[in-house]
C-alpha cells in the first residue's frame, strides 16, 4: 500500500498507520453518495466496509439500493439513509446523458430547497455527531459539513462542476450559477482522495492520490461457472450496461458460435435467446467478470477498475456526453484492456468481430487494487485530527473563467498546450500514455514529405503541410500488431490507404474574427484573416471490391450480401476528447429510392451517436455534394483527417474541417467548384446537417483567403467586396481564453432568434407606417419645403424597410429615429408567435416557453455594419497614433456591443481589460502604447478574442504579458494565434504518390 500525494510516500503511509494504531475505540462517520448510477455506490461500499470493520460507525447517504450495501455488510454499525441530495447525470437511456435535463434536474433537486437541505443536513449531521463528512461526490454535503464545523474529505475520479461545465456550453450560460455553486461546494472539502482515471478537478485545495477501489471476489472463476452450468472451454461475455435500455433485443446469432452471454440488470419479462442467461437483480458482479473472458459495456469508474483489477478484457461503447470518460478509456486502453465497439454494430448485432478481437488481448494493469483500505485508513486518520496535507496549496482552489466554464483538453499537432496543473494528467500515477512527441504525430524518424512524389500541386513552403505529408509517410508499414503502444486513430488510419495508388491533400486554415462576427447573418460587411493553423484533409477513391477495410466493416458487409461503395473516415486527436476516432458508413445511407436522403434525414442520421457527429461535418459534404450538384458516388472512399485549429476557440474548426473536406473530394472527383461557390456549399452542411445556425463567413474565409490579408465581405449572402492588405505597422493576434465556445450552443441561437424577432418588429413596423402614411399623403416631416419630394422619398423608405431582407441595410439614423423606441428588451417565444406569426429564420426555431433578449441582437448587427465600414476605411488612413486608437476604439464597442447580447464570458472579458490596462498605464519610456483594442470573436460566450496592435517588438512582448498574466489569474495559459495563411482555393490541392523503394 502507497499514499501518493503531495506530502510524501513511504513516510506518510507510515505515519497513516500509527495514528490509525492509536485510534480511539469509536468513530461517526457520515458518507454522502451521488446519486448517480451504482457505480459510487459500489465503490464507496468498498470503503465503509473496512471502517466498519475498524469498529467505526457509518451513516450512508444515498439513493441506490439498500442491497447493494446489505448484501456485503451485516452489521449494526451500517446506518443507511435514503436521501437524494443531487441527481448526477439525466440519461435518457444507457448510453445517452441528456445535458438540459441534467442541469434543470441538479436546479430542482440541490438549487431550489437548497437552503432546507442545509438546514436539515447541519442539524442530522450534529444529531449523529459525526467525526468526519466523507462524500462521493455530492457537492453540498462539504458545505453542510463545514456549516456545522466538521471536516470533510471528498473520495472520487470527477466532480460535478467539471462533468457539468461542458453542459453549460450546450444548455446556455444562464445555467452556469449551478457550475460556480458546486465549485464553491467542492472548495469547503479539506482534500481530495484521488482516484485512478480522475478527471480535471479544480475546485479541490490538495489532493492525496490513492490506488484502485474495487470490490472484492468472493467465489473463484470455477466456482461460479460450476453454479451457471457453464463448462472451463465455454467463452463467456458479461453484458453490462447498468440496466437494460428499451427496445434491446438480443439475438442468438450475435455472439460467435458456442459462446454464451451473461446478462446484467434485464428485466423480468424480457425473454432472451438460449445462449443468452439472465442475471439476477442482486448477482455479484465482480465474481461474475472473473468468471467472464470478456465483457460488454458502457465505460463507467465501477466497469473499468474492475476490468482492469481482474484483467478482464473489455469492449465498450461510448456514452453520450459523460466527460469522465476519456481519461477512464485512456487508462484502459493504455493497460491493453479495451476494444471499442461502435454504437451501430452494438445495436445491428454485428459483435463477433469485436468479441474475438477482444480475446486476444493481453490486459496488463499491475497496480494496487487496495484502495478501500488506504483510503478508509487515511479517513480514520483526519476523523481524529491528523494534518494529511502541507499549508502549501497543491494549486486547485481557483474558479474562475477557463477552469469552471468548460475549459476542456486540446492537442493539437505539432502544437505544445499549456495546460493548468491540476489539469495535467500524470502518467506516471495512472499509466495514460502521455502527449504525443513530435514523431509520433508527424511519423516516424525516418519518415519524411519527401517520400511521396507530388504529381499535382505545390507545398508552397508551408511547414504545417511538410508535417501532414511526414505524418502519412509514418503510416507507411506501420504494423498495427506492434507491442509499442500506438493511438487507435493512426493504427486505423495505417490500414487504409493503398499507398500504391492516388491520394488527394486539401489544405484549409481556421479564421480571425477581426470585424464583423456575428452581424453575418444580419448581411454585415465583415472583416477576416486566416490564421496560421489549418485542417487537412487526404482522400483516396478505390474500388469497392479492393477497398482496404477494418475487420468490423469487413464483417458489416460480409454480412449484408458483400462489398458496396464504402465512406471510411479517421479523425487525429480524438485522443482526450469524447469523440470517436473512426467513422464508417455505406454510401448508400445517403440515398432514398434513387434521390439522395433530405437533410433533415441526415441530421438525424449522424445525431444517432454525439461520438461521431464529428462525422457531419466530412461526409455531410458528400451529401451536399450530391444534393445540389448532382453528383453521384460509385467508388468507395478513404479519408484521413488531421486538423491544427483547436475546437472551441472560436477559429472556425468546423469551418475548416468542412473546407478542407470538400475541396480533397472535389479535387478526387475532378469537381471544379469555385471556392465561393464551395464555402456556401459547405454552410450548408454546417447550417442543414450538424444543425449549427452560423452564418458563412467562416467557410468563406477558409475557402477565399488570402496569406497577409482580411477578406472583406458583405454577407448578402456572401459577396467578396476585396481582400484588404494588412498594413505593414498592424498586426492582429487570437488570445484564448480557454473557455469553450460553440455556435450550437443555446446562446448563440437564441441571439440569432433575437436578431429576427427584431427583424420582423421592423418589418411590420415600417408597413404600419406605410399604410398611414398612403392614404392621407401627409408628409412624414413637417416644414418641408419640397414635401411632396420628401412624401415619396419616405415612401420609399418605408417600403423597402417593409420588406427589409437584411438588417444591416438598415443605416444606424433610422434605427434610431424610427424604430429603435419600440423594440423591446425582452419578449416570449409565445407572445412573439401570438403577434407576429413567425421570425422567418430557415435555420432557428422560436421556442414559445422561452424569453429572448431582443433589442440588443437588434441593434448589434445595424451598428457592426457601420463599424466595420469605418474600420476598413481608417485601415488606408495615414500611419497615426490616432489611427491606431480609433481602430481599437471600434473593437472595443464591438465587444461591448456582444456583451449586451449575452454572448460575452468572463475569461474573454478579462482579457480585453487586460489589454486596456497596459494600453492605459503610463510608463517611464517613451513611445507611448503598442496595443490599441480588443473584441470578443466569433460567436461569443468564450473563445478567443482580437488584439490589433503596433507590429513591433514592445507589442509581442506585450502580448506575452498578458498570457502570464492571464494563466496567474485563472491557470490556463492562452494560445496565442498568429501569423496567417493561404485559404483553401489558393493552396489549390495535391495528388501525391507514395514513391517506390
Amino acid at each position: 500500500m502507497r499514499i501518493r500525494g503531495d506530502g510524501g510516500g513511504d513516510e506518510e503511509e507510515e505515519a497513516a498507520m500509527a495514528v490509525v494504531s492509536a485510534l480511539p475505540q469509536h468513530l461517526v462517520f457520515a458518507y454522502y453518495i451521488t446519486g448517480h448510477g451504482f457505480g459510487h455506490a459500489t465503490r464507496a461500499l468498498e470503503v465503509v466496509r473496512h471502517l466498519i470493520a475498524a469498529g467505526h460507525d457509518v451513516h450512508v447517504v444515498t439513493g441506490a439500493p439498500e442491497f447493494v450495501f446489505t448484501t456485503e455488510i451485516s452489521s449494526p454499525n451500517l446506518h443507511i439513509r435514503k436521501v437524494l441530495l443531487d441527481c448526477g447525470a439525466v440519461q435518457a437511456d444507457a448510453l445517452t446523458v441528456d445535458r438540459l435535463a441534467s442541469l434543470e434536474k441538479y436546479h430542482q433537486t440541490a438549487v431550489v430547497p437548497r437552503e432546507s437541505i442545509l438546514r436539515t443536513e447541519v442539524e442530522w449531521l450534529n444529531t449523529i455527531k459525526a467525526d468526519l463528512v466523507v462524500s462521493d461526490v455530492v457537492p453540498v454535503a462539504c458545505r453542510a459539513a463545514a456549516d456545522a464545523g466538521i471536516r470533510s474529505v471528498c473520495v472520487t475520479n470527477f466532480s460535478w462542476d467539471f462533468i457539468y461545465a461542458e453542459y453549460v456550453v450546450v444548455a446556455g450560460h444562464h445555467h452556469r450559477s449551478i457550475v460556480w455553486q458546486i465549485a464553491e461546494d467542492y472548495s469547503h472539502c479539506e482534500f481530495l482522495l484521488r482516484l485512478p482515471g480522475y478527471c480535471p478537478m479544480p475546485a479541490f485545495r490538495d489532493v492525496i492520490d490513492v490506488p484502485l477501489v474495487v470490490r472484492r471476489l468472493h467465489k473463484s472463476r470455477s466456482e461460479v461457472r460450476k453454479e451457471l452450468g457453464i463448462k472451463d472451454d465455454v467463452k463467456v461475455v458479461i453484458f453490462n450496461f447498468g440496466g437494460q435500455p428499451a427496445g434491446w433485443k438480443l439475438k442468438k446469432e450475435w455472439l460467435p458460435d458456442g459462446w454464451l452471454c451473461l446478462v446484467c440488470g434485464a428485466s423480468e419479462t424480457q425473454e432472451l435467446p438460449p445462449n443468452f442467461i439472465k442475471l439476477a437483480k442482486d448477482a455479484y458482479t465482480p465474481d461474475l467478470m472473473a468468471a467472464s473472458d470478456c465483457m460488454l459495456g458502457k465505460i463507467g469508474y465501477g466497469t473499468v477498475s474492475e476490468a482492469l483489477a481482474y484483467k478482464l478484457p473489455f469492449v465498450f461503447v461510448r456514452r453520450d456526453y459523460f466527460n469522465e470518460e476519456p481519461f477512464l478509456r485512456n487508462m484502459l486502453e493504455h493497460y491493453q484492456c479495451g476494444v471499442e465497439m461502435v454504437r451501430r454494430d452494438l445495436l445491428t448485432g454485428h459483435w463477433k468481430p469485436y468479441l474475438q478481437r477482444a480475446i486476444t488481448l493481453h490486459p496488463c494493469y499491475d497496480g494496487p487494487i487496495n484502495g478501500g483500505e488506504v483510503a478508509a485508513h487515511i479517513l480514520q486518520g483526519t476523523a481524529v485530527g491528523k494534518k494529511y496535507i502541507s499549508g502549501k496549496l497543491s494549486g486547485a482552489r481557483r474558479l474562475r473563467d477557463a477552469i469552471v466554464l468548460g475549459y476542456q483538453l486540446q492537442r493539437a499537432p505539432g502544437r505544445d498546450v499549456g495546460i493548468p496543473d491540476w489539469y495535467s494528467v500524470s502518467e506516471k500515477e495512472i499509466g495514460v500514455r502521455p502527449a504525443p512527441t513530435y514523431h509520433e504525430v508527424n511519423g516516424s524518424a525516418e519518415s519524411s514529405f519527401e517520400d511521396f512524389e507530388i504529381l499535382h500541386g505545390d507545398i508552397q513552403g508551408l511547414t504545417d503541410t511538410m508535417a501532414f505529408l511526414t505524418s502519412l509517410s509514418g503510416l507507411v508499414g506501420n504494423d498495427p500488431r506492434s507491442p509499442e503502444k500506438q493511438s487507435r486513430e493512426r493504427v486505423a488510419a495505417s490500414v487504409f490507404f493503398d499507398w500504391e495508388e492516388e491520394i488527394y491533400v486539401a489544405r484549409a486554415p481556421g479564421r480571425l474574427d477581426v470585424m464583423g462576427g456575428i452581424a453575418d447573418y444580419s448581411g454585415s460587411l465583415v472583416l477576416q484573416m486566416p490564421i496560421r493553423e489549418a485542417c487537412h484533409v487526404a482522400i483516396q477513391r478505390s474500388n469497392p471490391m479492393k477497398q482496404k477495410l477494418w475487420k468490423h466493416t469487413q464483417a458489416r458487409q460480409l454480412a449484408n450480401g458483400g462489398a458496396v461503395p464504402l465512406l471510411q473516415i479517421v479523425s487525429f486527436g480524438s485522443e482526450l476528447s469524447n469523440r470517436a476516432p473512426t467513422f464508417d458508413m455505406d454510401l448508400s445511407d445517403f440515398m432514398d429510392g434513387d434521390k439522395p436522403i433530405s437533410y433533415d434525414k441526415a441530421k438525424e442520421y449522424f445525431s444517432q451517436d454525439p461520438s461521431q457527429k464529428w462525422a457531419a461535418y466530412v461526409a455531410g459534404t458528400i451529401l451536399v455534394l450530391m444534393t445540389e450538384l448532382g453528383v453521384v458516388f460509385t467508388d468507395s472512399m478513404s479519408i484521413l483527417v488531421s486538423s491544427s485549429v483547436p475546437e472551441g476557440k472560436g477559429v472556425s474548426s468546423s469551418a475548416s474541417v468542412e473546407v478542407a473536406s470538400m475541396s480533397a473530394i472535389a479535387a478526387a472527383y475532378g469537381l471544379n467548384i469555385p471556392p465561393r461557390d464551395l464555402a456556401i456549399l459547405c454552410q450548408k452542411v454546417e447550417n442543414r446537417i450538424v444543425g449549427a445556425p452560423c452564418g458563412v463567413m467562416d467557410q468563406m474565409t477558409s475557402a477565399c483567403g488570402e496569406a497577409n490579408k482580411l477578406l472583406a465581405m458583405i454577407c448578402q449572402p456572401a459577396e467578396v467586396k476585396e481582400l484588404v492588405s494588412i498594413p505593414t505597422h498592424i498586426r492582429f493576434w487570437g488570445l484564448d481564453s480557454g473557455i469553450r465556445h460553440s455556435v450550437g450552443g443555446t446562446d448563440y441561437g437564441s441571439v440569432r432568434v433575437g436578431t429576427y424577432m427584431g427583424r420582423k418588429m421592423i418589418k411590420c413596423a415600417a408597413s404600419d407606417l406605410l399604410s398611414e402614411s398612403l392614404p392621407s399623403c401627409s408628409p412624414i416631416q413637417s416644414g418641408n419645403t419640397n414635401s411632396d419630394e420628401y412624401e415619396e422619398h419616405g415612401v420609399d423608405l418605408l417600403k423597402s424597410e417593409a420588406s427589409l431582407e437584411y438588417l444591416c441595410n438598415l443605416p444606424p439614423h433610422r434605427y434610431e429615429a424610427v424604430y429603435a423606441r419600440d423594440i423591446p428588451e425582452i419578449i416570449t417565444g409565445d407572445a412573439f408567435l401570438e403577434k407576429y406569426g413567425d421570425h422567418n429564420d430557415a435555420v432557428t426555431t422560436v421556442d414559445p416557453k422561452r424569453s429572448y433578449c431582443v433589442k440588443a441582437p437588434t441593434r448589434h448587427p445595424i451598428y457592426e455594419n457601420f463599424r466595420v465600414e469605418a474600420f476598413k476605411a481608417l485601415l488606408t488612413a495615414a500611419k497615426t497614433v490616432e489611427q491606431l486608437s480609433a481602430l481599437g476604439e471600434l473593437m472595443y464597442q464591438c465587444h461591448y456591443s456582444y456583451n449586451a447580447c449575452g454572448l460575452g464570458s468572463d475569461g474573454t472579458d478579462r482579457l480585453v481589460n487586460m489589454v486596456q490596462e497596459v494600453q492605459h498605464r503610463k510608463t517611464s519610456q517613451d513611445g507611448g502604447p503598442s496595443l490599441f483594442g480588443a473584441k470578443i470573436t466569433g460567436g461569443g460566450s468564450g473563445g478567443s478574442v482580437c488584439v490589433i496592435g503596433k507590429n513591433c517588438l514592445k507589442s509581442s512582448e506585450e502580448i506575452f504579458e498578458i498570457q502570464k498574466r492571464y494563466k496567474a489569474a485563472t491557470g490556463y495559459l492562452p494560445i496565442v494565434f498568429e501569423g496567417s495563411s493561404p485559404g483553401a482555393g489558393k493552396f489549390g490541392y495535391l495528388k501525391i504518390r507514395r514513391r517506390s523503394t
